[in-house]
């Protein structure tokens, strides 16, 4: 009985928070509109999501970042959506898959990384005002450097071709998105981490939900 309330406001724990990455995904705060790309801070309930809840929340919680990268970039197009949207492929079904590796494969993997790098720190005992803005700039980075780099692996022609540049100026393009937009969201997510996870660990471990104590 115990093991299936438990169970239960794990799953409320995780709808509360996939809610609050709808809210975010479909307001300006969200996705702040870049000349190119979107700048994003849904990542940051991902992250929390996956320090209170654990790994395979976090998976859960970057999907539904990714689905409502998908929606966001299908409804308002830029640059390069046919990266984030299968919809806007511009290469068929190659790329519509792509595109889905892109936007949700690659946020599940945030969610996923950003829950076991906090579970390390607790094994090692690392003291939670350290490990939390740690855990918040590193998944933050992550998600830039591997979202930024399988556009660069997957979509380099086509990124080119959006930015009317030559092929091999398609890297230096990338580098300068992950430093522009990735350094300044790491720094946000690393201080709203801190000060949200602080009080959301202890809300959550009285209320026999959370994983960040284990």
């Amino acid at each position: 009985m115990k093991t299936k309330k438990h169970d239960t406001r794990w799953m409320v724990g995780v709808a509360l928070m996939a809610a609050i990455i709808i809210v975010l995904a479909n307001t300006p705060l969200g996705m702040i509109q870049l000349p190119v790309i979107k700048a994003t801070t849904v990542h940051i309930p991902v992250i929390l999501g996956a320090i209170l809840l654990g790994p395979s929340a976090g998976a859960i919680l970057g999907g539904v970042f990714g689905i409502c990268s998908v929606v966001s970039n299908t409804m308002t197009p830029t640059l390069l959506s046919f990266a984030f949207s299968p919809f806007m492929s511009t290469t068929g079904i190659p790329g519509a898959f792509k595109a889905l590796w892109v936007a949700v494969g690659c946020r599940i993997l945030l969610g996923v990384a950003a829950g076991w790098l906090w579970i390390l720190f607790r094994k090692v005992k690392v003291n939670e005002v350290i490990a939390l803005p740690i855990v918040g700039f590193v998944g933050s980075i992550f998600h830039t450097i591997i979202v930024m780099g399988s556009i660069y692996v997957l979509f380099a022609q086509q990124y080119a071709e959006a930015k009317e540049v030559a092929i091999s100026a398609v890297f230096g393009l990338v580098m300068g998105t992950v430093m522009a937009s990735g350094i300044p969201e790491a720094i946000a997510a690393a201080i709203l981490v801190l000060a949200i996870g602080k009080v959301l660990v202890v809300v959550f471990r009285k209320m026999n939900l959370s994983a960040a104590g284990k």
